[in-house]
């Protein structure tokens, strides 16, 4: 056994091989541990210093540490780093999928020789037969399991391949274990000591207070003009965009592309080379913003990521936490923007449908912490840190939340916590958030009936305020936040009254909540477009003007209103106020041949309105939006000219025969012709093409259904009718 090692002799191989002279936190303390051999448990916050953790006592240690990672990425940054601090190439490898044979023989050839004293491995790596053998052949250090909440199906990022390493470990002989992670509730911490067998491990907690980080909540409109004007206004500084899908991924990308943003997409649809660059890119400064899945960043050490922005809401509290993280680990400004709407929860939610019982039951209730600190009027850094079984103080925030910036008004709560807490005691403390609410608002469900809740002596008495719910989950929320309350998560998040809360209900005394904050008017995901006209902010006026003139202009050139321009367009007009040709090609469906075509008039209308008003026009009108999807619009374009059928285009890019109409259709509306005659001809009889067309020119409206409705729908198909209109549009709107 290795007797204690004194501060003097970890502070000498730490400036020799890492040059830093000090240890920061818990590190000392932990690296000591280890190297007495004894079992380690590391709840480090990101960019508290983990990796030094286990990469100092390895480099100390006879033989080789073997760490235990989830990511590929992740392997390959850590291993450039130590590389980067020794000459010895050797010193750090690691042994994954990506391997080719002759390179794992290197591997294994380091390894036996004793060069190797860092061995970066998957589960999966660590779960192979032959390897556990070649494990077994030379001398290991210790385990390291770094990200280790991955073992805990109360984690964020659950892996079922982390449940099965301890009977590996005891394959292995005595050797001690580390645990690492930067996320971890008393539950998953409680689930990780009790899956690796560490429940003596000596537990190192620093705190998850990460002073120099700004939490803020913003309602889900207009999200990707939001994202360009406060990227622009941050302009060079380095930032991560995180998205729940590749598409969105893709599309925010392209958007801060087109704005002369230097950004990149990064998700695990790229190959890795990709990947790889991308990642070095944004390391070397190439690139300023990458947009990504929640793969990026576990163990990117970027110290200076200014901000970092969620597209959508995580689909926990750990996630969010870890991903919030990777800004601003060097201690300097970290902004953590995130932008909600209810609906992207429901999303979730729906998505967890097909899984096992139990793990739906366990998501819910992740979704639901998630949920309640997106609407927490409260302290945002008091309700994190809370759920991370850590006390704190709100005054100390420093206003360094939205909610601590701009205070709502408090109201005197002190009757309301005592009928919640008198509820939660007379139904035996046995239910969920919901039901307590049920109970105070008299809403009588399945479960209230099967317990006859309405018999009790607190049923409605909570009534008075919102029937929605939303104030009686503000109350019981702050009641949990502020230790009244608790939930039991092992049985289901289930309310009991703490100590804190009996004591409260003996000798009652003033206590101020707040009001929930409202994300109702918040957009769902399909509503989300760059330049999206839909929503506030449009001149009514001004939009009723534009529609005259529309009209004006369709009877002179006798053409429907549409044909000219679409609303949706014209909103965006009233909203954003184009006074330049190129202005107006950014409006959508507003190509440069549409606007040439039919523009002048509203170019003029448009800034008369403006000047006689004195209006001031929104900046943001240099946000260019997306050609979307261009390569996709050549492609159509070309394979148009070519004519090529339209199924076989769809059969191509994988598409349906309705999405590749709506592309179509997208392309015409924006003033570009097209002639798909050659196709029409081959599926639509000469008598429904005349009787559509009649219609069309005759009808005010676009709408599907109502052209439909007029041709007889047991007649004509709705494809029939897109076909026609796209031919109508391109032949006299264009």
């Amino acid at each position: 056994m290795i007797a204690e090692v004194e501060t003097y002799n970890l502070l000498k191989p730490l400036k020799a091989f890492f040059g830093f002279g000090g240890f920061k936190g818990n590190q000392e303390a932990i690296i000591n541990n280890i190297l007495n051999k004894q079992d380690t448990f590391v709840i480090m916050p990101t960019g508290g210093g983990k990796s030094l953790c286990y990469q100092l006592p390895a480099i100390m240690s006879e033989g080789t540490a073997i760490v235990v990672s989830p990511l590929i990425a992740l392997m390959k940054n850590q291993v450039d780093a130590i590389r980067g601090f020794s000459n010895e190439t050797g010193i750090a490898h690691f042994l994954n999928s990506s391997l080719n044979k002759s390179e794992i023989a290197t591997v294994k050839k380091d390894v036996l020789s004793g060069k190797t004293k860092l061995l970066y491995v998957a589960p999966e790596t660590l779960n192979k037969e032959d390897n556990i053998e070649f494990f077994s052949e030379f001398k290991i250090s210790f385990f390291a399991i770094d990200e280790a909440h991955c073992i805990s199906e109360w984690g964020h990022d659950f892996r079922p391949e982390y449940r099965r390493l301890r009977p590996i470990i005891d394959k292995l002989g005595s050797v001690p274990v580390m645990a690492l992670t930067a996320t971890a509730t008393p539950k998953v911490q409680q689930d990780i000591q009790k899956n690796l067998g560490m429940l003596e491990a000596k537990l190192f907690k620093s705190s998850f207070n990460r002073e120099n980080l700004y939490y803020e909540v913003r309602a889900k409109q207009n999200v990707i003009k939001e994202i360009i004007k406060y990227v622009k206004q941050n302009s060079g500084k380095s930032g991560i965009i995180y998205c729940l899908s590749r598409k969105k991924v893709e599309e925010i990308a392209e958007a801060l592309k087109v704005n002369g943003i230097k950004a990149s997409a990064y998700h695990a649809g790229l190959d890795a080379k990709e990947r790889a660059k991308t990642q070095d890119g944004f390391l070397m400064e190439d690139i300023h913003v990458i947009v990504a899945t929640i793969a990026f960043g576990m163990g990117i050490d970027k110290p200076d990521v200014r901000y970092v922005i969620h597209h959508d809401i995580p689909k926990s509290l750990e996630g969010y936490y870890q991903e919030t993280g990777r800004a601003g680990r060097d201690g300097g400004e970290g902004n953590c923007i995130t932008f909600y709407s209810y609906d992207d929860i429901i999303k979730l939610e729906k998505f967890m449908k097909d899984k096992p019982v139990n793990e739906q039951e366990i998501g819910k209730q992740m979704l639901s912490e998630t949920a309640s600190f997106a609407e927490t009027s409260s302290c945002r850094r008091k309700f994190i840190l809370h759920y991370f079984g850590e006390e704190f103080n709100e005054n100390r925030c420093n206003e360094m939340c939205d909610n601590c910036r701009h205070p709502k008004q408090k109201f005197e709560a002190q009757e309301d916590l005592e009928l919640a807490i008198e509820c939660i005691g007379e139904s035996k403390e046995k239910h969920k958030v919901k039901d307590i609410i049920n109970i105070l608002t008299g809403t009588l469900t399945a479960t209230g009936k099967s317990y006859k809740h309405d018999a009790l002596e607190s049923w409605g008495r909570g009534v008075d305020h919102d029937k929605d719910d939303k104030f009686w989950n503000a109350v019981l929320r702050q009641a949990i936040v502020n230790g009244y309350l608790a939930k039991d998560i092992e049985n289901y998040g289930l309310v009991k009254i703490t100590d804190k809360g009996r004591e409260f209900l003996k000798h009652p005394h003033s206590i101020k909540f707040t009001r929930d904050n409202d994300f109702s008017n918040a957009e769902s995901d399909h509503d989300d477009d760059v330049s999206s006209g839909k929503g506030g902010g449009t001149d009514e006026v001004l939009y009723a003007m534009l529609k005259d003139l529309t009209k004006k202009i369709a009877k002179q050139n006798n053409l429907p209103p549409y044909v000219i321009f679409q609303e949706t367009s014209l909103e965006e007009m009233s909203i954003n106020y184009p006074i330049t040709m190129e202005e107006m090609t950014k409006i959508t469906g507003v190509g440069a041949g549409k606007a040439a075509k039919y523009g002048k008039p509203y170019l003029e209308l448009i800034k008369k309105h403006v000047e006689e008003n004195d209006i001031e026009r929104p900046s943001d009108m240099v946000i260019k939006s997306v050609v979307n999807k261009s390569g996709l619009k050549v492609f159509i374009i070309q394979n148009i000219d070519r004519k090529v059928s339209l199924e076989d285009m769809a059969k191509n890019k994988n598409l349906k025969m309705e999405d590749l109409l709506t592309e179509i259709e997208t392309i015409v509306t924006s003033g570009t012709k097209v002639n798909i005659n050659y196709y029409i001809d081959q599926v639509i009889d000469e008598d429904k093409k005349d009787e559509i067309y009649e219609c069309l020119r005759e009808s005010q409206t676009d709408d599907i259904n109502a052209i439909l409705k007029e041709l007889g729908e047991d007649e004509y198909s709705e494809e029939e009718v897109r076909l026609m209109r796209i031919k109508f549009i391109s032949e006299f709107g264009n």
